[in-house]
This record gives structure tokens, sequence and C-alpha cells, in this order.
């Protein structure tokens, strides 16, 4: 793995796209239920939110170790050399 491959992969994250997608709702009815109590266009939450971003939150944990994982054994072929 190479520098550039490496920090792509770290820096890479979960979007609204990737939230409203998860919970079958549309980005501006995600950005709408984020908002401040009290604002106009504010939404309430999707019901039964918690599944599916706990869902999202784990496959985005086992991402970021699969990286560290991979990163780990490269250092370990450096020191090796």
């Amino acid at each position: 793995m190479d520098f550039k491959k490496a920090t792509t992969e770290l820096i890479a994250r979960t979007g609204i796209e990737d939230i409203a997608k998860a919970l079958g709702r549309s980005a501006a009815s995600i950005r709408q239920a984020r908002l401040p109590e009290g604002a106009k266009a504010r939404r309430t939450a999707p019901v039964g939110w918690e599944g599916p971003l706990a869902a999202l939150a784990e496959r985005e944990g086992n991402r970021l170790l699969r990286l560290a994982k991979a990163l780990d054994k490269a250092s370990m072929t450096q020191k090796g050399r």
C-alpha cells in the first residue's frame, strides 16, 4: 500500500447521502432532521434510525480497522528488511 492510497482511504468518510440511503430517505430530509430545534424547516428524525446508523458506523469502523491492519503489516514488513 502506498502513502496516497492509505491517506485517501483514511480521509474517506460517510456523508449525508450514505446516511440517507441507509435510512431510505432523501439527503434533504436528513439535512432537515439535523437542523437545530425550533428551525422552521426542521423535521423529526426517521423512525428506527438507530439500527441502520449503527450498521453504517460498524461498516465504517471495520473499513478503518482493515486499513490499520494493512498499515501495521506494511510497517512490520519495512522493519523486517
